[in-house]
């Protein structure tokens, strides 16, 4: 008798139509029709023979295929008289102990105040993002890396408006000044900037569109990130959300900064005593098995979400938006793409955000 083992590093996520598989050892996702998970779960109760025997010629050969397939692909491996036990199953279980991780702020200039610059390096923040409204100089990047010198952050992405005072040598001096800026786009370039050279330890990135923090929310396959504690996270909370706070150009602190609701502001009180009240929170643990339509989607382990700007259609008990996604073009239930600016279901939403004017081609 012969048995499939499957790799304990490998993650499948079951859509309506699909299976999304995770090599969360490799980093990389593929998609499969639903009736491979089908044989999958049979292979983990019962050995391969017995399997095959209950299935017609024409589906056996089909179902050799699939484990074939698996083989090739180094998902499992076969065993014979029993299944292989020496491999302990992977815990799902994901812990993050920083109150929070993630900051996203708006400012019109790249300044913080002390007090929230304080309470960054308190609470341990890993990530931040920045969202200014102006242009930057290299000494304004210079200066604000340098603030948290010796500080538990880790990385620093910023989006400002493009100054042409930039040019390769520039860049070269930031990427040799700077420790923790990771990734630069600039926003409102009149001509994109040819930048010969990127071979910086930052990410470099330009447009010619002129972003807002309403920009965010864009739902695409090239943002899906096959990382283990990503994935990890997404199973057990909110994929955008969790552990992330925002301040908006006012001060205002919310889960994000598009986000209506405020919980405080920086000017009034601090982060510190925002987390104490327990009520920015919420949003944290909504994962994608309660939301509408993500819920039976392959991708829904993998994909970024966005509570800010949605289809407004549904409510959970607390109160929470539970809806699509707005920015979301695919149905998981034709597993197609399409534009969402242009989805008809979605007008009445676009109004509610002051999209109309919106086209957006994926």
């Amino acid at each position: 008798m012969k048995f499939f083992n499957l790799y304990s590093d490998i993650f499948i996520t079951k859509g309506y139509n699909r299976i999304l598989i995770s090599d969360l050892g490799r980093n990389i996702s593929n998609l499969y029709p639903v009736e491979l998970y089908e044989l999958i779960i049979e292979l983990k109760s019962t050995s391969i023979d017995s399997v095959l025997e209950h299935y017609d010629a024409e589906s056996k050969t089909i179902a050799r295929g699939y484990i074939d397939h698996l083989l090739e692909k180094e998902y499992g491996f076969i065993t014979t008289d029993d299944w292989d036990t020496n491999f302990l199953p992977l815990s799902y279980e994901y812990h993050d102990y920083r109150p929070i991780s993630n900051l996203f702020i708006e400012v019109e200039q790249l300044v913080l105040p002390e007090t929230l610059i304080k309470s960054i390096i308190n609470l341990g923040v890993k990530h931040l993002a920045v969202f200014c409204k102006n242009k930057v100089s290299l000494q304004d990047l210079i200066r604000f890396d340098n603030v948290f010198e010796d500080t538990p952050l880790e990385g620093i992405e910023i989006s400002s408006v493009y100054s042409t005072e930039f040019s390769p040598a520039s860049f070269q001096m930031l990427n040799n000044r700077t420790r923790r800026i990771y990734h630069l786009l600039f926003y409102q370039c009149q001509e994109l900037p040819l930048v010969e050279n990127t071979d910086y330890r930052f990410m470099l990135a330009f447009t010619k569109e002129r972003l807002s923090i309403n920009s965010c929310g864009k739902i695409n396959m090239d943002d899906f990130n096959t990382n283990m504690p990503k994935i990890l996270e997404a199973i057990h909370h909110n994929s955008c959300l969790h552990k992330k706070l925002g301040i908006d150009i006012e001060g205002n602190i919310k889960n994000c900064p598009a986000m209506p609701k405020s919980f405080g502001n920086i000017n009034e009180m601090t982060i510190e005593e925002v987390l104490q009240e327990n009520t920015i929170q919420q949003y944290w643990h909504l994962n994608k098995e309660e939301i509408v339509v993500c819920k039976d989607c392959e991708f829904r382990n993998v994909c970024t979400d966005c509570r800010a700007f949605t289809e407004c259609s549904h409510e959970n008990q607390f109160g929470l938006d539970i809806s699509k996604p707005l920015k979301c073009g695919y149905d998981p239930y034709s597993n197609e793409w399409s534009d969402w600016s242009l989805n008809p279901l979605k007008q009445q939403a676009i109004a509610h955000y002051g999209f109309e004017q919106l086209r957006v081609r994926e």
